[in-house]
């Protein structure tokens, strides 16, 4: 776990370690997310990487008897 300061502008920098692990880029966009007393970063992708994600994923449920499709 790495440990950040937050300047007088409330800036705050990502570590190198997690720089790297996740690929951010200078200059990428991330979402931030209030979590209740907690901060999330998410990188925003563009769309062409999204493709083929959900590629295999199993979307076969026993619907609800008043679920109509």
């Amino acid at each position: 776990m790495e440990t950040v300061t937050i300047s007088p502008k409330f800036q705050v920098v990502i570590p190198k370690s997690i720089r790297e692990q996740i690929k951010l880029v200078p200059g990428q966009k991330v979402q931030a997310i209030a979590y209740g007393n907690r901060i999330e970063f998410l990188p925003v992708r563009p769309a062409r990487e999204l493709r083929g994600i959900l590629r295999g994923l199993d979307t076969s449920f026993k619907r609800d008897r008043g679920d109509h499709v």
